[in-house]
Parts: C-alpha cells; sequence; structure tokens
C-alpha cells in the first residue's frame, strides 16, 4: 500500500498558464498580486505555492526578471512558505526557456511533466474541444531526464505530475536508472485535463496500487474534480492541491474570492477528518525537501 501519512500538507497553484481575470478577478498577475495572494494562501494554511509567473498583459512568461521579482515578492511577504516552481510555463516555451528557472533559482520543489499528450480546453457536456484543439503538450524522454538532471543539480525535488497511466509508468522506467531521482519519489495526480485521464475512485485508486510504497503523493484536479480528489486524498492519507489554476469556483459553484479561499476549504475539511496541517519545515520534511530557500 501507497505511503499513507497523519499530516497534509496543501499547495496552492495560484494562476497556471491558461486562466485569466476575466474568469475570476482574483488570478494574480504582477509579482505584487502573486506575493499578496501567497500571503493569504499562507494564513488560510498553505505549505506550497506552485507558480506561473505572468507579464504585464497577463500571459504566461519565462522572463527570468518577471519570475524572480514574483518570488522575491511571494518570500517578502511569506517567508516560510515553500515555492514550486513550474518547468511547464507556457506550450510555446523551448525547453531550455522551461528548465531555466530551476537552474537560475534553485526552488525546493518544481514541476516535472511526464509525458507528451493532447492538453485543450473541452466542454464536458457536449464533447466539443472549445480551445487548444491541435495543442500537443510534449515532453518525450529526453526532455524529461534533462529536466531531472538540472533538477537535482539545482537540489530540487520533481513533483512528477501525472496526468494518466502512461505518465506514471515513465517514471517508473526512468527510476531504475541510478541517480536519476532522489527518493522517495514525489508524485501530484492532475485529474480532469482534456487529454488526460479524468477523476474515478478506480482511477485514483489504480494510481495508488502502482506507486512505490514510500512514495509522497498529492492530488489536484480540474473544475469541481479538484474538490473530489482532494476529499479522497484527504481521506486516504495523501496531500492536497488547489488554487486557481486549477478551478475558479467553490464547492457551491460560486467563484472562489481567491486561491485561499480553496485553500480554507482543504484545511477545515483535513481538520474534520483528523488530519494535521503542516506547515515550514514539517511539510518540507514531509515531501522529504533537500532545500527549503530559493536563489534570489
Amino acid at each position: 500500500m501507497v505511503h499513507q501519512s497523519e499530516n497534509l500538507v496543501i499547495s496552492a497553484a495560484l494562476a497556471g498558464a491558461v486562466t485569466r481575470k476575466v474568469q475570476n478577478e482574483a488570478v494574480p498577475y504582477t509579482p505584487e498580486e502573486f506575493g499578496d495572494e501567497a500571503k493569504k494562501c499562507y494564513d488560510a494554511g498553505a505549505a506550497v505555492v506552485h507558480i506561473h509567473a505572468r507579464d504585464d498583459k497577463g500571459l504566461p512568461t519565462s522572463d527570468l526578471d518577471i519570475i524572480r521579482e514574483t518570488v522575491t515578492n511571494i518570500k517578502q511577504k511569506a517567508p516560510d512558505i515553500l515555492i514550486n516552481l513550474s518547468s511547464a510555463i507556457s506550450i510555446n516555451a523551448t525547453d531550455r526557456e522551461r528548465i531555466m528557472p530551476v537552474r537560475t533559482f534553485k526552488p525546493p520543489l518544481a514541476s516535472l511533466n511526464t509525458n507528451s499528450m493532447n492538453f485543450s480546453v473541452a466542454n464536458w457536456k457536449t464533447g466539443e474541444i472549445v480551445l487548444a484543439a491541435g495543442n500537443v503538450f510534449t515532453n518525450n524522454f529526453k526532455t524529461i531526464q534533462n529536466f531531472a538532471r538540472h533538477m537535482q543539480k539545482a537540489g530540487t525535488k520533481p513533483e512528477m505530475e501525472i496526468y494518466d497511466m502512461g505518465g506514471l509508468y515513465n517514471m517508473l522506467l526512468l527510476n531504475k536508472q541510478e541517480g536519476m531521482f532522489e527518493q522517495p519519489l514525489h508524485f501530484q495526480m492532475v485529474f480532469g485535463v482534456c487529454g488526460g485521464i479524468p477523476f474515478t475512485p478506480m482511477n485514483f485508486a489504480h494510481m495508488l496500487n502502482v506507486m512505490p510504497e514510500d512514495a509522497t503523493w498529492s492530488v489536484c484536479g480540474v473544475s469541481d474534480q479538484q474538490f473530489q480528489a482532494g476529499l479522497c486524498a484527504i481521506a486516504w492519507g495523501g496531500h492536497v492541491r488547489v488554487g486557481l489554476e486549477d478551478n475558479i469556483k467553490m464547492p457551491n459553484g460560486e467563484l472562489a474570492k481567491g486561491s485561499w479561499e480553496q485553500v480554507a476549504w482543504a484545511k477545515e475539511t483535513a481538520e474534520k477528518s483528523g488530519r494535521k496541517v503542516v506547515q515550514g519545515k514539517e511539510a518540507a520534511k514531509e515531501f522529504n525537501l533537500i532545500n527549503e530557500s530559493v536563489t534570489l
């Protein structure tokens, strides 16, 4: 059986590469907005913030100066929060642009995407692909291994983003290479992406059964699958990611006032379930992080 913890780490994905203010005004664009939202999330119970920085037009950016300013603002306002940088950036970013923030800032955590896949936006009621129907999110074995080596040099824990069973098996295969990854592995199950696997109890259970017994794991989900997956992770000893990157609403269907409101939901649900929500050094220990700081 995969590792189950008494402690619970809440991560907040503040913006992502797609969600816009026109959908929810609380989506942060500027470094100041990211800092303010990270502080609210920390105060609500989050230990980790996952960052896709934005430019002055609100578009995802690989500009290292903007990323530095964003992370600096976050750490000034929430010094104990752990930084998780995206290595996806956007569909237009080159591999070098995607991994440079990790190489430059050496965060405690960074996303490591685990397979190439269709990655679009759908109307799930009609089956219509409403955005990015031609998009393929490319993560071949050369890219994955290159990113993993740079993360190891940076002292950064790879958060393995699992969109379907193929990505999970890719990581188990590469893990056979001696020294490819620090042990134990850390997985982030991502349910409900158009092109990936949806959340169902059986899909969730299958992933858990395949993971190494000592692995740590967290879940997130798109739209209402955020709460479905989160509830199951809380019940089964895992960790939870919430935030406006994945879902702009609360369980009652109302727009979230910010990622922090979803964090508060996760904390309240966890504590009612007998789980201890941890932050700072306790959270870093829970995820087996090599370092807790960033290089600015």
